[in-house]
């Protein structure tokens, strides 16, 4: 007569002596990696330095610090205490102050002004990366689309028109 307990115990018995070298624990608790089907352990299908391994919030970011850095070069002061910052998608509201940059009903950028006084808040420039990836073609047309949007928001700060603004 077999049990359940005696059962289960040959079933894991059997199940364990079909394993391969190599796929089962190793040391106390320690499982080992998978190697599935035999093709090798998972890993990165491109090395860190080639430019396929970057993200594209990091290519979206070295194009706003790029068109930071032109637009630093150039008007350093007016713009040293400028905060830039990039966030993924713009918050969920109803209606949007005058500050926000529309493309239809999607905000594309943001132009928070400073408060002199007791909190002492920096003027701060908030580019949606995703609304913004979303409207261009290709990287080419992103680089353009985000230099535009950023010399929109400077020269809506600075109180100049965006045509005034030259960049190098």
């Amino acid at each position: 007569m077999i049990t359940v307990r005696s059962y289960a115990l040959r079933v894991t018995q059997d199940h364990e002596s079909r394993r391969r070298p190599g796929s089962g624990r190793r040391g106390p608790g320690r499982p080992t990696r998978r190697d599935r089907h035999g093709r090798g352990l998972r890993g990165r299908l491109v090395p860190a330095s080639v430019p396929l391994a970057r993200t594209r919030a990091e290519v979206f970011d070295d194009l706003v610090l790029d068109t930071v850095e032109s637009l630093e070069r150039r008007y350093s002061r007016e713009l040293a205490g400028v905060e830039f910052a990039v966030e993924e998608v713009p918050p969920d509201l109803n209606v949007y102050d005058t500050d926000v940059l529309e493309d239809g009903e999607v905000p594309l950028a943001r132009l928070l002004p400073g408060r002199p006084g007791r909190s002492n808040t920096p003027p701060r420039i908030v580019l949606y990366r995703r609304p913004l990836e979303f409207r261009a073609v290709d990287r080419d047309d992103l680089a353009d689309l985000v230099h535009d949007v950023i010399v929109e928001q400077v020269a809506n700060l600075l109180g100049i028109d965006p045509d005034d603004i030259q960049t190098d």
